[in-house]
């Protein structure tokens, strides 16, 4: 998979993306963690908004390595579900890396509106190495629950 240098993704606030899924119906929140990750650490909870997180991993669990077909899979499903290349589509990972590499490999392929939800789902490690407490979608109070 060839990484796009030349497209810009813009970094949004935790705050600003719940606002959006709230507003925009076809609005979309796209998490690229593992499935350790969503079991382990949890994941966002949309349902007071009628809304689902699409799961769809950025990387393979344990070798971490990048799905080749991340591109195809994610867009054989958007297809699936009706979600047109015009959606707001919001990336979500743990603290915003691997979230924005999906963002841009998506956005070369045609997705016009994509978008890196800054500090991700659990943000940069605080003072004693702990994520969560910092900046992220945890630590903003946003609703989530454990896989």
């Amino acid at each position: 998979m060839a990484f796009v240098e030349d497209v810009q993704i813009v970094d949004v606030p935790v705050s600003n993306v719940w606002a959006r899924l709230k507003d925009e119906t076809n609005s979309l929140l796209i998490d690229v963690r593992t499935r350790a990750e969503w079991a382990f650490v949890g994941l966002p909870d949309l349902a007071e908004l009628g809304k689902g997180v699409l799961t769809v991993e950025w990387q393979t669990f344990p070798d971490s390595r990048i799905d080749p077909d991340f591109v195809q899979r994610l867009a054989d499903h958007l297809d699936r579900i009706g979600v047109a290349k015009d959606a707001e589509l919001f990336f979500i990972c743990r603290s915003g890396g691997r979230s924005r590499m999906a963002a841009e490999v998506m956005a070369a392929a045609g997705y016009g509106k994509c978008f890196n939800v800054a500090d991700g789902f659990e943000g940069p490690l605080d003072a004693s190495r702990h994520r969560g407490r910092v900046a992220g979608w945890k630590s903003e109070g946003l609703p989530w629950v454990q896989g």
